[in-house]
């Protein structure tokens, strides 16, 4: 999906070069300064259009760089737009909150994102119409879950709603979820999803449950930070894993071959 507007874009001030090719999206601007200050090396600020702060900087010698992206599909895919299709990004991963909707799905618990569904009709707009199956990159999946049990941390993968609103006014909604397999809800995997699709990149969503939707249990701040950093470290150490194992294959970022290696 070609622009055609050489950075800066309209809302990003970053130079051509100033993004890595993997980027962490966090919706809050506030917790991509916290994740580049607690979990990069040598990170520096590269954007601070309307506050929503980037940062570039390393881990463990892999090039990384952060952007919030603020709340729902129309605000994450302005910014996940410009990146992909102006600064050369080809890995995209999420990380954020969502609210429990599956019984079994505890406070606490970190989720990979496998499939999201979505009362937005975004993905049918570039779907011709028709329904689009929104679904993470499988490489990304897969390094995620094995970052998971190398770091001893329980993860859940599965389905996510994807909302347009944030308060629901109806509950059955959450019924007719619950009732489908689906484990929580969020605002932005679907529309990122289907983006990535479209552009020819590479996403995956990592989610914490900050909340339980049909019970009402919340966590505190503390609980919520800890759990957050827990998923920042899944969703690095994925990245590093996946980067590894494609260039094991002589592939590039897009998993397709790198004409550069035999």
């Amino acid at each position: 999906m070609p622009l055609h507007m050489p950075p800066p874009t309209p809302h990003i001030s970053a130079q051509a070069g100033d993004f890595a090719e993997a980027v962490l999206l966090p919706g809050d601007p506030l917790r991509a300064k916290h994740i580049a200050e607690h979990h990069f090396d040598d990170a520096r600020q590269v954007t601070a259009v309307r506050n929503m702060l980037g940062f570039t900087g390393s881990y463990k010698g892999m090039p990384v760089s952060v952007m919030g992206t603020g709340m729902g599909i129309p605000s994450v895919s302005i910014y996940a737009t410009e990146l992909i299709a102006e600064y050369g990004v080809r890995r995209l991963v999420r990380v954020g909150s969502c609210g429990a909707i599956a019984e079994d799905v505890k406070l606490r618990d970190i989720i990979l994102a496998v499939g999201a569904g979505t009362d937005s009709q975004v993905n049918r707009r570039r779907y011709g119409g028709n329904d689009f199956a929104a679904v993470a990159d499988f490489g990304l999946l897969r390094a995620a879950a094995q970052a998971g049990e190398a770091a001893g941390i329980s993860i859940r993968a599965g389905l996510v709603h994807t909302a347009d609103l944030f308060y629901e006014p109806a509950a059955k909604p959450f019924e007719i979820m619950a009732k489908m397999g689906v484990l929580a809800a969020e605002m932005e995997a679907a529309g990122l999803y289907g983006l990535a699709a479209e552009c020819g990149a590479r996403a995956l969503a990592i989610l914490t449950v900050s909340d339980h939707l049909i019970t009402g249990e919340s966590t505190s701040s503390d609980e919520r930070q800890t759990t957050f950093d827990d998923m920042v470290h899944l969703a690095l150490e994925a990245l590093l894993l996946d980067a590894l194992s494609l260039d094991a294959k002589g592939l590039d970022a897009k998993g397709t071959r790198d004409r550069g290696k035999p």
